[in-house]
């Protein structure tokens, strides 16, 4: 297939064109911007541009097979300082995508949703597909919108949207600024030998998983003849004393730990079920969570 990766340039976009290329797939990358830290691939086609740009996104999908929708302007941190922002630049650039896939008759569609947010906090555990959707934050409102419409368009116009709802991914390339990505954080201010800041009491729980266990998913999901949404994460919930644990044995090292007041907009735990996605697609987690953080702590000594 011919396939456009928007935001092929990012964390989890760089490895999804990875395992696209590694299956046999054409890949262009659409993206604001070029990879942070790796030079172009040759065999990838770049294009640089903005998300709003709408003569440049049209542009873009000539002669594709197929789409991955992987970018995102927000994080959960962020999003409710500015929901109208978060809805202008996510929601809206989002159905000008769709519409403009439409106009091409190009229907396959790979969207990364959020398998952290969209549920708010969870009824049962592990949550599965059918949970009720109940985010808490405007990052998962839009999430959910945007999986909606993409509902609407298959039923219309006959789109085919294949929706992955990720738990927490991690691992290589991934920014560790603190804006998102606990594990990087973390791993970064232990490198530097800061003190570890933590929102809360240490006790949230999460579902993290290594991004190539989400990249090999994504390609799974995009060539198999399947839509519909799928949970994406470990099937294990491990709280954020129990990574920082996970760290301090892997470096060897006391760290110095500082526990900040919790955020109201933090779900206190979220545990995938993620049966559906093995199942269908013949695919299971193969990265443990200690393997993972050892393997993105020798990338970040890299750097």
């Amino acid at each position: 297939m011919n396939v456009l990766v928007l935001g092929g340039s990012g964390f989890i976009g760089s490895h999804v064109v990875d395992h696209l290329l590694a299956a046999g797939h054409k890949v262009r990358v659409f993206d604001r911007a070029p990879e942070r830290y790796r030079t172009a691939l040759k065999q990838v086609e770049y294009r640089l541009g903005a998300f709003d740009d709408t003569f440049q996104v049209a542009e873009a999908l000539q002669g594709m097979d197929a789409v991955c929708h992987l970018i995102s302007t927000t994080v959960p941190g962020t999003s409710n300082l500015d929901p109208v922002a978060d809805v202008q630049s996510n929601l809206i650039n989002t159905l000008s995508l769709l519409e403009q896939m439409r106009n091409k008759d190009l229907h396959r569609i790979l969207y990364l949703s959020s398998g952290g947010t969209v549920y708010g906090n969870p009824q049962q555990f592990p949550i599965s597909e059918s949970h009720p959707l109940n985010p808490i934050s405007s990052y998962g409102v839009v999430k959910v919108a945007i999986e909606k419409y993409m509902n609407m368009y298959q039923q219309l116009y006959g789109f085919e949207p294949i929706i992955l709802r990720p738990s927490n991914p991690y691992g290589s390339r991934q920014g560790h600024a603190g804006v998102q990505g606990l594990i990087g954080t973390l791993l970064a201010r232990a490198l530097s030998g800061d003190t570890l800041e933590i929102w809360g009491d240490g006790s949230v729980i999460r579902d993290y998983m290594h991004v190539s266990d989400l990249a090999r998913l994504s390609v799974a999901a995009l060539e198999s003849g399947h839509s519909g949404v799928f949970n994406a994460g470990s099937g294990e919930g491990h709280s954020i004393n129990d990574i920082i644990g996970l760290i301090r044995d892997i470096m060897s090292e006391e760290l110095q730990v500082n526990y900040c007041e919790g955020r109201t907009f933090d779900v206190k735990e979220v545990v995938l079920d993620i049966s559906r996605a093995k199942e269908t697609f013949a695919w299971q987690p193969e990265i443990s969570l200690s393997a993972g953080i050892n393997e993105q702590l020798q990338w970040l000594r890299t750097l």
